[in-house]
């Protein structure tokens, strides 16, 4: 191998290191040039780094324009990183900020998938996450309709709901195979109120009339049982009706 060949191949290495120092020791004086470092570091998922930096700008520049876009962007940086406690303060603090920015539906949106990450894998857990993932979904739908984000809001509303819906039938059964059915009826009830087209209805129903006419509410037990019958016909549910109504002498 020649000498120049050699130094060539000394020469790569160091060149390599000085590129790919070039963003930590870039001059970041400015709002515009600390932005960018942050943006450099966000892109090589550099997060911590990144965040340092769109932080220093939100304090250092505050009445930049840059300062606004630094919020956002820690926001995004949470939520890329999956800190999602963290990713949805960042967001709610931004919408309250800044409530007329031009992308407040997907700050909206982002509050609303944030919250929906946090969901338990299974519905016996705490669900209350469920409702604050509702209610910003909810607001896409109603404030921001003509959005790019609505069939996802749309969606992620309905697995939000389903999951309710299971808690409470979870809920519904736990107290019904206890025989304590006072306290079934009320959460089949409200399955029945407040979950009608998530599609637990046959089983709310069933529960709902089998429990009445165990504590003694024969007219309330007849009249979700025959409900049952009637709107669900074919189903095991209904077949399962009938055979309560009988038992019952209720048919």
């Amino acid at each position: 191998m020649s000498r120049h060949s050699k130094f060539l191949l000394f020469l790569i290495p160091i060149c390599v290191l000085i590129s790919s120092c070039s963003s930590a020791t870039k001059d970041t004086n400015t709002a515009e040039a600390g932005f960018q470092a942050g943006e450099e570091y966000e892109k090589d998922e550099l997060y911590e780094e990144a965040l340092q930096k769109f932080t220093e700008v939100k304090n250092k520049f505050p009445y930049s324009r840059f300062a606004v876009e630094a919020e956002l962007r820690i926001a995004d940086v949470h939520f890329k990183r999956e800190t999602w406690i963290d990713a949805q303060n960042a967001y709610q603090l931004f919408k309250d900020l800044h409530p007329k920015h031009p992308r407040i539906a997907y700050v909206t949106h982002r509050l609303g998938m944030s919250y929906f990450n946090q969901l338990p894998s299974s519905v016996d857990r705490d669900l209350t996450v469920a409702d604050k993932a509702i209610v910003a979904f909810d607001d896409v739908l109603k404030s921001y309709d003509k959005s790019e984000f609505v069939e996802e809001a749309k969606a992620k509303r309905a697995e939000a709901r389903k999951m309710q819906a299971e808690k409470v039938l979870y809920i519904a059964q736990f107290y019904y195979i206890r025989d304590i059915y006072d306290s079934a009826l009320l959460r089949y009830e409200k399955l029945l109120k407040e979950f009608t087209s998530e599609g637990y209805a046959p089983k709310a129903l069933l529960g709902a009339g089998i429990s009445a006419f165990e504590i003694g509410e024969r007219g309330k037990g007849e009249q979700y049982l025959q409900q049952l019958v009637k709107n669900y016909s074919g189903t095991s549910e209904s077949q399962k009706g009938e055979d309560a109504l009988r038992k019952y002498g209720a048919h």
